[in-house]
């Protein structure tokens, strides 16, 4: 699993500097203990996949799902180019996963499609747990700019860690526009970080530097599997 964020991260940030990322992310709730069995289904359609330009990451919701779903299966390709070729994924194998999925998942819940707009990657391997927040920006010109500011002036507290942002362009979760993450070690690392964080005037100034913003709601994930080229 540390793996798999590692390999995200730095996948992501390559692609970043030449082109823009498109993401959806589809929610849904496994049946309980069927976890192992959704990987095992998971690796055998997707491990020999091979993938021209993008990602598939298969993550446990592990805090702050308020529709109670408990994974989300995340596709993301370049804007405007291919993720796979037509015939990567054997149409059998593919019938067969999505029937067995049936098997495992209570319930499918909403699809989300955005943008990643920035990515600092990570290659420490302890920050398993990635801290996500949906927000609603009024000014997403100063929002952007704020964010890479806040980055820029607390390097040192971002380094090693997993940061990202972007859109949600189509369907958005409550109204969200944007969304925010960040990796740490656990609960308590993400707490010293926002304590630190937020007891420093400066911060405080950037964050208020990004405009009109409404919280929409928080929730943590771990990345289980990533599928990638």
């Amino acid at each position: 699993m540390n793996k798999a964020l590692l390999l995200l991260a730095l996948f992501t940030t390559g692609l970043l500097s030449a082109q823009t990322m498109a993401f959806t992310v589809v929610e849904l709730k496994a049946k309980d203990f069927s976890e192992a069995k959704v990987l095992e289904d998971f690796d055998e359609l997707f491990g020999g996949v091979e993938l021209k330009n993008g990602s598939i990451v298969l993550e446990s919701i592990e805090t702050g799902s308020t529709l109670g779903n408990t994974h989300r299966l995340a596709f993301i390709y370049p804007l405007g180019g291919e993720m796979m070729a037509e015939d990567a994924v054997d149409p059998l194998k593919s019938q067969v996963f999505w029937a067995k999925m049936g098997n495992y998942i209570q319930e499918w819940g909403p699809v989300h499609h955005g943008r990643i707009l920035s990515w600092q990657p990570t290659e420490n391997e302890e920050m398993k747990l990635i801290h996500i927040w949906d927000v609603k920006a009024k000014d997403p010109i100063a929002f952007k700019k704020g964010h890479d500011n806040i980055l820029k002036s607390f390097k040192q507290d971002f380094k090693d860690r997993l940061v990202g942002f972007g859109t949600y362009d189509i369907n958005k979760p409550n109204g969200a526009s944007h969304w925010v993450l960040v990796s740490g070690i656990d609960n308590e690392d993400h707490l010293m970080l926002y304590d630190k964080l937020q007891n420093d005037s400066k911060f405080i100034e950037l964050i208020q530097s990004r405009g009109e913003t409404e919280d929409v709601s928080d929730f943590a994930v771990k990345h289980l599997r990533v599928i990638m080229n």
